[in-house]
């Protein structure tokens, strides 16, 4: 069953039927390794008492997962409360709600630094829109300095290349 003389041959069987010997033997004084010496054991089917016909294996467990001591301790010390009332789950989703926005507007005043200064450019003149004008200059100046500008002028750019491109059947005005 193979190409060349000199391979061993290829069991037929998917799997060898006996073990061969340990080309280490044991040294002075240590036993030899039973599974090598033992001879090959019978494979048993089950017993048909032991069949569980809605039985699934995917649903057992393939490993024990080693618990910390520490973790489970921790679940006596503290064991999980009662579920929320409505309360409780109403005041949960409003401090998800502010985090988000607080996220939002902290991203929104470092990406896009450069709206801040058109938004007080629109205003009309007084002493709040002046002084959020100036404040806007020197953020944006600073966010500049840290490139956080750079992914902002790039979509803008490619934006008005596109604008700007010969599109076929567009009637140029």
């Amino acid at each position: 069953m193979s190409d060349r003389p000199d391979d061993p041959e290829i069991p037929l069987a998917p799997f060898p039927t006996a073990l061969p010997a340990s080309p280490f033997p044991p040294l002075e004084g240590e036993a030899a390794e039973p599974y090598l010496d033992d001879p090959v054991e019978e494979v048993r089917q089950d017993p048909p008492s032991d069949w569980i016909e809605t039985a699934d294996a995917h649903d057992l467990p393939t490993a024990q997962v080693p618990v910390n001591p520490l973790l489970a301790l921790g679940r006596f010390a503290f064991p999980p409360g009662e579920p929320p009332d409505e309360e409780g789950v109403a005041a949960r989703d409003r401090r998800w709600t502010s985090r988000i926005i607080v996220l939002a507007t902290v991203f929104l005043l470092i990406f896009n630094a450069v709206s801040i200064q058109n938004w007080s450019r629109q205003q009309a003149p007084g002493w709040v829109t002046t002084t959020v004008r100036r404040m806007a200059d020197v953020w944006a100046e600073q966010i500049a300095q840290l490139g956080a500008d750079q992914p902002r002028q790039t979509v803008r750019d490619g934006y008005e290349a596109t604008r700007d491109a010969e599109w076929a059947g567009r009637r140029r005005s």
